[in-house]
């Protein structure tokens, strides 16, 4: 047992690596608190049960992480990420606070939370690929998996607590405080960027200024057959298969009839299933393609489930599993991609795998919410299902072709 935590758990050993962990925490119950709000205000309070408009909330906070992916990448690469985070961080609170202000008023309408899901998505595009890749510099490249690993193990815990919470606070005190204690949450984990320790940050190589810099990260990826890979089966799941916010209240709200509580369990019960999938990749020396594709094709299986489960305790159940596979996938090619790409390419090719997990939801997202409330919510979370399967048979093809020192994914 004592070899397990000192595996699972050996980038806490690092003072900086800590703090910034126990902050993240705080920070990420915070923003899972505010999504369920978000997307609770939109389907029960300023629309009719519309999936539709829930879709479109997903595809303006998301879509900048497509749109403005060259500079993203670009700026993770070449600036501090440190303090490029500081201001991520602190634009993303501000906005929390506006928008539970708006909605404390009473004065929140359906536009305002897509002026406000819109420009959280544009700080958040910049935020992503330097937060993801400063993980580097807390804990070295030794550790870079298992850091990576246990970061996605903090965001599942979140996933697990701020909907729960969220739900309670809904039911108790409105959507608006939600958003409002959000803002107050980005407190912490600005505290722990302020008061790492500088000089204890690990060296890493930063992208040399030059013509040409948006583009390299394309080129670089156009020929890695391995990366290429990686990026299509995430394009088949993060457009089609990543959209939970659109399954799970639609699932609540029109086939259980739940209220704000039970639908915050659900949350929890996927985020669960995450936390059990990223202490499974804590574990892990190395991630390999085989578990990329054990993973799709679980996703595949347990979204299948779960979408003809006919009461909400299976329903629950399935979403356990669903969260284990989701879970286990993106962080498998969070960790690989980091590891296969050079250090001053990295940056880059974290924001195209982000464009791409995040931003193919502008494209997915109101084709998924349209088939809710086309054809019903099991019909379009059995289209996610699907995605899992089209991404475990590029993994197949990639196990088979994927060969030689620039082609090779680790089998």
């Amino acid at each position: 047992m004592n070899g397990f935590w000192k595996g699972t758990f050996r980038s806490l050993t690092g003072f900086n690596y800590r703090l910034w962990a126990m902050g993240a925490l705080v920070s990420n119950i915070g923003t899972w608190m505010q999504r369920v709000a978000q997307d609770w205000l939109v389907l029960t309070q300023l629309t009719r049960n519309n999936a539709t408009a829930v879709g479109v909330v997903m595809a303006l906070q998301y879509g900048p992480q497509l749109l403005f992916m060259p500079w993203t990448g670009f700026a993770a690469d070449h600036f501090d990420r440190r303090k490029l985070l500081l201001a991520t961080q602190a634009a993303m609170a501000a906005l929390a606070l506006g928008l539970g202000l708006l909605t404390v008023s009473g004065a929140v309408r359906l536009w305002h939370v897509y002026i406000f899901a819109f420009l959280l998505g544009c700080v958040s595009a910049f935020d992503a690929p330097a937060r993801q890749t400063f993980v580097a510099d807390l804990a070295g490249e030794a550790d870079l998996a298992n850091a990576v690993a246990l970061n996605s193990t903090s965001f599942s815990a979140a996933r697990m607590v701020g909907p729960a919470v969220a739900g309670v606070l809904i039911a108790s005190v409105g959507t608006g405080w939600v958003f409002l204690l959000n803002a107050v949450s980005f407190l912490a984990v600005l505290w722990s960027l302020a008061f790492l320790r500088v000089r204890e940050l690990y060296p890493n190589s930063r992208a040399a200024w030059r013509r040409g810099s948006f583009v390299e990260g394309f080129r670089y990826v156009w020929n890695r057959p391995d990366l290429k890979a990686v990026l299509i089966m995430l394009f088949w799941i993060g457009t089609f298969g990543l959209n939970f916010p659109i399954f799970i209240s639609t699932m609540a709200v029109s086939v259980f009839h739940a209220g704000a509580g039970r639908y915050g369990l659900f949350y929890s019960l996927l985020a669960l299933g995450t936390i059990a999938g990223a202490l499974l990749a804590a574990r892990r020396e190395r991630p390999r393609m085989r578990h990329l594709l054990s993973s799709a094709v679980l996703f595949g299986v347990s979204g299948s489930l779960a979408a003809v489960m006919p009461n909400g305790a299976l329903f629950g159940l399935a979403l356990f599993f669903t969260g284990l596979a989701a879970l286990t996938f993106t962080t498998t090619t969070n960790s690989l991609m980091q590891l296969a790409a050079e250090p001053d390419m990295r940056g880059r090719v974290m924001a195209i795998r982000l464009a791409i997990a995040l931003g193919c939801t502008p494209i997915g997202a109101p084709i998924v919410g349209w088939v809710a409330d086309r054809f019903g919510p099991r019909w379009a979370l059995g289209l996610g299902a699907a995605s899992g399967f089209a991404a475990a048979l590029v993994g197949v093809r990639c196990l088979v072709k994927c060969r030689g020192p620039r082609g090779e994914a680790g089998a």
